[in-house]
């Protein structure tokens, strides 16, 4: 709507690229400027409405990411964003300047779309969009940013998160090949659906955490005048 004051700005890339730390970042830094800015973070993991995310996840449903379809995950996770949207951020996002959100829509395209045949890409967002922006009621978000890190990289950050402890991983993060496609599926939304990629890695290691802050600060300055 024209009138529209809230952005919501939505920070999404693989496991390891650093959603969580730049989207907390990117909202102190904004609330720093003047602005009331917060942070929303999916799944919901606190709450019951993750119940199926975390079923999933944990291999109660298959041990693979491949053993629940595309469009059935897509409903455990968007169900779990309207619910936190209805008794959460819904009441901000009326008032507040910007919202961030760790992960949104977005994440399914990364992670379910990645299960689907290249010709079937464009129908499954049209569907995604329709299910979760009209029929779900969910705000689009105004803006994506893409945190593209070397997979290599995040196999390690990973690693290093549950200092070795295979058993920790979800089945996403213990299937690097399934992994490398959710890239593919990133890459391809980048291109096609307006997200901006902000690179996180250069010659085999991260950049530093306020090095990439400074970066997505820039993009959200330009795009909004902030």
């Amino acid at each position: 709507m024209a009138d529209k004051k809230c952005r919501l700005i939505v920070i999404d890339g693989l496991d390891g690229s650093g959603k969580a730390t730049q989207s907390k970042l990117l909202a102190q830094r904004l609330s720093d400027m003047g602005y009331k800015a917060e942070t929303v973070s999916f799944p919901d993991y606190e709450s019951d409405s993750s119940a199926l995310v975390r079923m999933y996840l944990g291999g109660r449903l298959g041990s693979s990411p491949d053993d629940v379809n595309a469009y059935a995950a897509s409903s455990f996770y968007a169900v779990d964003r309207v619910a936190s949207y209805i008794n959460s951020w819904g009441r901000d996002y009326a008032e507040y300047d910007y919202i961030i959100a760790d992960r949104y829509t977005t994440s399914n395209i990364i992670h379910q779309m990645a299960k689907l045949p290249e010709d079937e890409r464009d129908d499954y967002v049209e569907w995604l969009y329709d299910y979760e922006y009209n029929r779900l009621g969910l705000p689009a978000p105004d803006m994506v940013i893409f945190l593209d890190v070397d997979p290599d990289i995040s196999q390690k950050l990973i690693y290093g998160r549950y200092s070795g402890d295979e058993s920790k991983k979800d089945i996403h993060e213990r299937d690097f090949k399934y992994l490398l496609r959710c890239r593919t599926s990133a890459m391809y939304a980048a291109e096609h659906l307006g997200w901006i990629t902000v690179k996180c890695s250069e010659g085999g290691s991260m950049r530093s955490i306020d090095d990439i802050g400074d970066s997505i600060l820039d993009l959200i300055k330009e795009r909004f005048d902030a």
